[in-house]
């Protein structure tokens, strides 16, 4: 997901060993389009196996073998690492980084928000669950549960594998162990790149070249794929939004929303340019920006996310517009400020 000022964003690929990571990173890298994917393969062992699987399909990738990422690097390591894919002229939109099976997820993102360097910014943390064996993953983890919550998604990958009463149940297990972080079922690994990162615009190529490796993959019909069921919705209203409102909203927002991505006009005095808005799971960040020349002060929202109930979630945010906040300046904007970066 995009993130503050313009930074590449680095998105966390968690989850235990065998629970298909690296099959999810290929589907991106495969179906990304025209993104611009920077990879760190974090292997546990002496032969990068993962980063062979990656090879070839990868803009510009680091790999770290024979050793944790969270145990072989501090804070300062990482973003050392970060910087080789993050120099601009590598051109670079998104950094994904697939942590060990044996890796801490936790300590990963503390080592982001610690980082140091100015063009990465922490993306969001997705977790990877193996529904087939997810039963042997409890016994064997017993930290597993505080991994999910710490999650801004969670992908019960090989969901084809169980049947729908197990898979039902599993479900359930999870939002009970983690409430509210989203899930997003998937068979082989099989992720909208949507849900994680924004395509950049960049101008069309309508002139003769070479056929890539994007665009054959771009020819295979893309029907049967799990995030066919994904959709969006667009919300845009001129009326200043209460920017308590607008949290009490995103604390209890349905759990198939995934992403919301957009502009929020609080029209708050001291507070009148616009806030960009991100949100992956329960990850939110908010930017301070400047209206287009012209432009006339609005909110501009896209939700993201499965069995969306639109007219409810109209409703919902046309309420957050409905009338003036209880409280005025900095104290309307509180509840906002604590996720502006």
């Amino acid at each position: 997901m995009p993130v503050a000022g313009g930074r590449i964003p680095v998105v966390l690929v968690a989850g235990y060993l065998g629970s298909g990571k690296t099959t999810l990173l290929n589907h991106l890298l495969a179906t990304a389009g025209g993104t611009r994917i920077g990879v760190v393969v974090n292997d546990f062992g002496s032969i990068g196996i993962d980063a062979m699987n990656v090879a070839g399909q990868v803009d510009s990738m680091v790999s770290l073998s024979n050793g944790c990422l969270c145990c072989a690097v501090d804070a300062s390591g990482l973003d050392a690492m970060l910087e080789r894919l993050a120099e601009p002229g590598a051109g670079i939109d998104v950094i994904v980084v697939e942590c060990s099976g044996l890796a801490d997820p936790r300590e990963l993102i503390r080592m982001l928000l610690a980082g140091e360097n100015p063009r990465t910014g922490y993306g969001g943390l997705v977790e990877v669950v193996d529904a087939a064996e997810f039963d042997g993953t409890v016994r064997r983890h017993p930290e597993f549960a505080t991994h999910l919550r710490f999650a801004d998604a969670v992908v019960l990958n090989k969901a084809d594998r169980v049947g729908a009463g197990e898979l039902a149940a599993l479900r359930e297990r999870i939002t009970a162990e983690a409430p509210g972080i989203p899930l997003l079922e998937a068979e082989r690994g099989q992720v909208d790149p949507a849900f994680l990162f924004d395509r950049p615009e960049r101008p069309a190529d309508t002139g003769p070249r070479q056929l890539s490796f994007t665009d054959l993959l771009a020819e295979h019909d893309c029907a049967e794929h799990a995030h066919a069921a994904y959709r969006s919705v667009a919300v845009e209203f001129d009326d200043p939004v209460d920017p308590g409102a607008l949290m009490a909203f995103l604390d209890s927002r349905p759990a198939g929303l995934y992403r919301m991505k957009g502009t929020v006009h609080f029209g708050i005095p001291g507070y009148r340019q616009p806030y960009l808005l991100q949100t992956v799971g329960n990850y939110v960040r908010f930017h301070r920006t400047q209206w287009p020349a012209g432009e006339a002060p609005r909110t501009a929202l896209v939700l993201i996310g499965t069995e969306l109930d639109e007219a409810d979630l109209r409703a919902r945010l046309a309420a957050c517009a409905a009338g003036s906040p209880a409280e005025h300046g900095d104290y309307a904007m509180l509840p906002v400020l604590r996720y502006v970066s």
